[in-house]
């Protein structure tokens, strides 16, 4: 008789234990979600602020444009090429790393850039280690940031890293490898050409009429002025690819948790039923053990 309660007893305190430590991961998988979904917020709201911020240089852009001498172009030149790499320096957001390291793969392959012609900086460790990983030559590694605080620190790093780039190797190009988030959990990888400025980009601004009657004029040597609004001109793209980044990464997390929620909770209804079917059994068990011993006092008092 005791046998049989002592078999089953210790069961019922292991699927008890396993039960409430999927339940703690669940509370711990809903707020990593929730984190998630707020982060997300966050950098779409950066994005928001960003739209001003290039407008306004897109009409100092027009404006110079339309007094700038016509044999002003934006051509590759002979050097390497740069690339940047936006990637994540914490796990637990999918395929996040994986899908811009292949597209990055991809587009080296498609533009047909060796291995002895490019320059990459990677935005985030465990980019680095992947792309590292396919044989990639990496010049530079700079770290995510913690918060929205650290970004403009972090871009003006990375505009220096092409400044000194182009001081010692004289590049060519440089090309943005990140991941565009497209709306709650989802994003795709895009590659958008950081410089030379596209010329057809820049023969559209000219083209436009401008929007007020009264036409911009400017005293500052023309060249210095769009030196100066290419600068801003980087400045936005990289802040844009970074707060996209980021809101990609934090979209990869969230599909992560809830598939893994999902699995929690099915996981859970396993452990709720077994627990149960258990839990039964030992009370079948415990009273037929009742009604055995009962049985037997009653024999022994006939036997008497």
């Amino acid at each position: 008789m005791h046998i049989s309660k002592g078999k089953k007893m210790p069961d019922l305190q292991v699927l008890k234990k396993k039960h409430d430590t999927a339940e703690d991961l669940l509370s711990v998988v809903k707020t990593m979600k929730a984190l998630a979904s707020v982060n997300i917020r966050e950098y779409e709201r950066i994005q928001e602020s960003l739209k001003e911020y290039n407008r306004a240089v897109l009409l100092a852009f027009r404006g110079l444009l339309r007094n700038l001498p016509p044999g002003k172009d934006q051509r590759q030149g002979p050097g390497p090429t740069g690339i940047l790499v936006f990637g994540s320096d914490q796990g637990l957001c999918g395929q996040f790393n994986d899908r811009i390291a292949e597209h990055t793969l991809n587009t080296i392959k498609s533009h047909e850039i060796s291995s002895q012609d490019v320059l990459i900086l990677c935005v985030g460790q465990r980019i680095h280690t992947r792309l590292l990983s396919e044989g990639l030559p990496i010049q530079d590694l700079i770290p995510v940031p913690l918060s929205p605080d650290g970004m403009p620190p972090t871009v003006q790093e990375i505009i220096t890293t092409i400044d000194q780039w182009n001081s010692r190797y004289r590049i060519g190009q440089v090309l943005l490898e990140y991941n565009h988030h497209i709306s709650g959990a989802s994003y795709e990888p895009r590659m958008l050409r950081l410089l030379p400025l596209d010329r057809q980009w820049l023969e559209s601004l000219t083209g436009k009429p401008w929007p007020t009657r009264n036409l911009p004029v400017f005293r500052m040597e023309a060249e210095t002025l769009f030196s100066a609004l290419v600068r801003h001109h980087l400045n936005i793209s990289i802040f844009n690819a970074f707060t996209e980044s980021l809101a990609s990464e934090n979209a990869a997390r969230l599909s992560s948790m809830q598939g893994a929620e999902k699995n929690i909770k099915e996981r859970l209804g396993e452990l709720k039923n077994q627990y149960n079917q258990e839990r039964q059994v030992s009370i079948t068990e415990e009273l037929l053990d009742i009604i055995s011993g009962f049985n037997a006092l009653e024999e022994g008092e006939r036997s008497l």
